[in-house]
């Protein structure tokens, strides 16, 4: 029972993760019917982004964690969004008009191109970060073991679930969140009344690079060190969470991260660490064959 219990809180931290990468995901896909496969290289340089003003206010002198934090989330948000509007402005927004395959295609090659960018710039190597964030309560005690919940984990959870009430918020109640929305519905008839469609694409890929950052920050602190390859195997775990909780949907980019994290760490905890992987993708394997549109998807329903 104690070992459930803290996988359970690891799971649920993890997918927490996941799900802040998947509404990136989900959100460009309700927008412009596309998958953003550099997303998941957006959610590793907002990691570096993150480490390296951790660096720089350490040289300045900025010492006291919680201020520390929040300027480092700043910084690792607002950097991390210009790149996500870079790639939208090289990778998407010239081939708007071609045929689907063409930006899937430029996407690809635009997270390799990050991928190598950041690798030339920052080395191989894993970057290591120092415990800010030390202790935490236990729960539970069972057999000398010690169900623990860190800090790190409360306001990981915590942070996860205030932005995604903000988030659906912003999309139900703002006329940001109306302007995507008409833009999901048709394009162009959201154009021809008076919705600037290039202004709105284009600020869904900042909200959704902003979200990686926050998500590249947390992992950066919970596990203490980063590579320029941790974007590849997260990217696709989150796309998997999209796909599994129903790609377009927001609650469901969440639920699906929160699954995958779930299953994630159960399989680690009760089975062979080393497929977990497997397991993962065998779950979106399960659900493209006998629920395509997710658990909580709605069939697309085409204009004729």
């Amino acid at each position: 029972m104690a070992l459930f219990l803290q996988q359970l809180i690891n799971g649920l931290t993890l997918g927490a993760i996941y799900g802040l990468i998947a509404i990136g995901y989900t959100m460009v896909y309700g927008i412009i019917g596309m998958i953003n496969f550099a997303h998941g290289d957006i959610y590793m340089i907002g990691a570096f982004n993150a480490l390296i003003a951790f660096i720089l206010l350490g040289v300045f002198g900025v010492t006291w964690v919680p201020l520390a934090l929040s300027l480092v989330l700043i910084i690792a948000v607002i950097v991390t969004a210009v790149y996500g509007w870079t790639v939208e402005r090289i990778a998407y927004r010239p081939l708007r008009g071609s045929t689907r395959l063409a930006p899937l295609i430029s996407a690809i090659g635009m997270s390799i191109l990050l991928e190598n960018y950041v690798q030339l710039l920052q080395g191989a190597r894993n970057k290591p970060m120092p415990n800010l964030l030390e202790g935490g309560f236990r729960l539970w005690s069972e057999n000398g073991f010690n169900v623990q919940v860190r800090y790190l984990q409360i306001g990981i959870v915590g942070l996860t679930v205030a932005l995604m009430s903000g988030f659906t918020m912003l999309i139900t109640r703002t006329p940001l969140g109306r302007a995507q929305r008409a833009t999901e519905q048709d394009r162009k008839m959201a154009a021809l009344l008076g919705v600037n469609v290039d202004r709105t694409i284009s600020l869904t890929f900042v909200l959704g690079a902003g979200l990686a950052a926050v998500a590249g920050m947390m992992v950066l602190l919970y596990y203490g060190q980063i590579d320029f390859y941790i974007g590849f195997v997260a990217g696709i775990k989150a796309f998997t969470a999209a796909v599994l909780g129903g790609i377009g949907s927001l609650p469901g980019a969440m639920l699906g991260g929160v699954l995958i994290g779930l299953i994630e760490v159960m399989w680690s905890g009760y089975f062979s660490v080393e497929y977990k992987d497997v397991a993962t993708f065998a779950i979106l394997v399960l659900v493209l064959i006998f629920r395509p549109t997710g658990l909580l998807g709605r069939p697309d329903l085409e204009k004729v």
